[in-house]
């Protein structure tokens, strides 16, 4: 798509595949994202079993939809324009609705909960996308037909939102609320096929990189801030005595280490990578719509550990913070990791993520037999993640061996492989 004429009236930001700077509406939308997010990890640690975990990953992918298409709608439209501002805020407090009604969506026999849930996702996806076809309508029908393909998927999922919703048994709500989601998540891949309206091309999907890339980067921001949240709510009603300190201290340094291994080389990169990609819009599709869900669900579920720690950090580690903790920081290296290797221009998944997610298993692996303390496991961990951190630090910041040369030049020209003339 070429970059429509615009006029007074129109409800397009214009851009034409250049920057578009993220407004301070958007912002403001995103504070409820840190509420949903929070409900999401909180939902977690008060059903620490399978069927929690299930639960928590249901809702987080719910969370997660809901605010990445509307920022894929933020992309387009124009925030200053006041249809534009009334529709985000319809969207804010539908989904601040939506994370009220979350500790309760799955309660056994509670059926209010969980249509309001559904009630509030389904205002918020179905109207937004029809708004958008509506605003696109006039200047660019190719990406109007798109978002009524999208509209023809949120309401196929919606007959198995409504039936999860009236269901009896959590079970019954599980399965029908994903088999919802298979739908949804499916559209971009198939391109939103549609009897008789045919599909959409990620090469008509003209949307600004830079705005893409600064928003999903936000996110992180706002899981890890959630984890900030928790461990400094959870050590303000504690004794602070030398158990809990180190615990608060080794949580603090974990999200650190995250913020750390994502920023320093890999949000950078995407964001270079999508502003001069061909088609940015397969690239915020497969790299920031995807590949982001593990790194924000691996922060997410670290949070739980941290509240887990500070609760018992004198106490042998548990099945549950082991799980937690070994669990949300591998989801966070591998999707980080896939991350980097999607921007990388040698199409590599980093060494150091590989190396720190085979610790982390060996580490869990040896807490789950073994009664290790909880406050030296949770540390290990955390030395994992600084090991990743220096690592690719040195990797990318001029290299080990050039670093070697000039604090040891004699040890580096001995390690330095002979070449055969």
């Amino acid at each position: 798509m070429n970059e429509p004429a615009r006029d007074r009236s129109s409800l397009l930001r214009g851009h034409g595949g250049g920057h578009a700077p993220v407004s301070y509406l958007e912002l403001f939308f995103d504070l409820v994202y840190v509420f949903a997010i929070t409900q999401v990890s909180h939902v977690l640690l008060k059903h620490l079993s399978w069927t929690g975990l299930a639960e928590s990953a249901l809702l987080f992918l719910a969370v997660w939809w809901a605010w990445m298409y509307t920022t894929w709608a933020a992309n387009w439209a124009e925030p200053e324009r006041v249809p534009v501002r009334v529709m985000l805020l319809f969207g804010m407090l539908a989904s601040l609705v939506m994370a009220v009604a979350m500790p309760r969506a799955f309660a056994h026999g509670d059926q209010d909960r969980g249509l309001l849930f559904v009630s509030a996702y389904l205002s918020l996806q179905v109207g937004r996308t029809l708004f958008m076809a509506w605003a696109l309508w006039r200047e660019d029908r190719g990406a109007a037909m798109t978002m009524v393909r999208m509209a023809c998927y949120f309401g196929l999922s919606a007959a198995c939102w409504i039936a999860g919703a009236l269901a009896h048994e959590p079970l019954g709500r599980i399965v029908l609320w994903l088999v919802a989601l298979l739908v949804e998540y499916s559209g971009p891949i198939m391109g939103y096929r549609t009897p008789l309206l045919g599909r959409s091309q990620p090469s008509d999907w003209v949307i600004s990189g830079s705005h893409m890339a600064e928003r999903c980067a936000l996110f992180i921001i706002i899981a890890l801030g959630e984890g900030i949240i928790v461990t400094g709510a959870s050590f303000a009603d504690l004794k602070p005595d030398g158990a809990h300190i180190a615990a608060f201290l080794v949580a603090f340094a974990g999200s650190v280490l995250m913020w750390w291994i994502y920023f320093d080389v890999g949000a950078e990169r995407g964001a270079r990578h999508i502003e001069h990609h061909q088609e940015p819009g397969r690239v915020a599709r497969n790299a920031y719509t995807y590949l982001h869900m593990p790194i924000v669900g691996g922060v997410v579920v670290t949070a739980v550990a941290d509240a887990l720690i500070l609760e018992a950090p004198a106490g042998p580690a548990t099945p549950g913070l082991i799980l937690t903790q070994c669990g949300g920081l591998l989801l966070f290296l591998l999707g980080v990791g896939l991350f980097k290797r999607f921007a990388s221009p040698l199409g590599n998944l980093p060494l150091s993520h590989l190396v720190g997610a085979g610790l982390l298993l060996a580490l869990g692996g040896w807490s789950a037999w073994t009664a290790v303390p909880a406050i030296g496991f949770v540390g290990c961990t955390v030395g994992v993640l600084a090991l990743v951190a220096l690592w690719e630090w040195g990797s990318f910041h001029g290299g080990w061996e050039e670093r070697l040369s000039r604090i040891a030049p004699r040890v580096a020209a001995r390690l330095k492989p002979k070449r055969l003339l």
